[in-house]
């Protein structure tokens, strides 16, 4: 069996949640560096207040479960609230905006990996 097959531990979310602490650490705190993977997963920490502005999501579903702090997403009209616990579902292509509370936002983000970026036209 290579290592590339080999099950392993590579974080532990508490000591992710535990990070939370720190008011000015924002963006990917943590990623999943396996370089023979079919996933990405990420922990994103927003400070508190800031936000993701709407966009519209990837061509993959995403699964976001939440590690430490609080907050909103907001799809369209509807809101939902973000709280320790909670996994939320987006689907691919879903409108999204996610919004920190005043004591910060820190989550898991795990979806199907993209394909990189390839130069060059056929034949090359």
């Amino acid at each position: 069996m290579t290592d590339a097959a080999r099950p392993r531990i590579l974080a532990d979310t508490v000591v992710l949640a535990a990070a939370a602490t720190d008011p000015v650490e924002r963006g990917a705190v943590w990623r999943l560096g396996e370089p023979e993977r079919h996933l990405d997963a990420n922990v994103i920490a927003l400070p508190p207040g800031e936000r993701i502005d709407e966009h519209v999501g990837p061509e993959e579903d995403v699964l976001l479960h939440v590690l430490a702090g609080s907050g909103t997403l907001r799809s369209g009209t509807e809101v939902l609230a973000l709280a320790v616990g909670g996994i939320v579902w987006l689907p691919r292509r879903s409108r999204r905006e996610i919004t920190a509370s005043a004591e910060g936002l820190r989550y898991l983000s795990v979806h199907r990996r993209k394909p990189g970026l390839r130069i060059g036209g056929r034949g090359l």
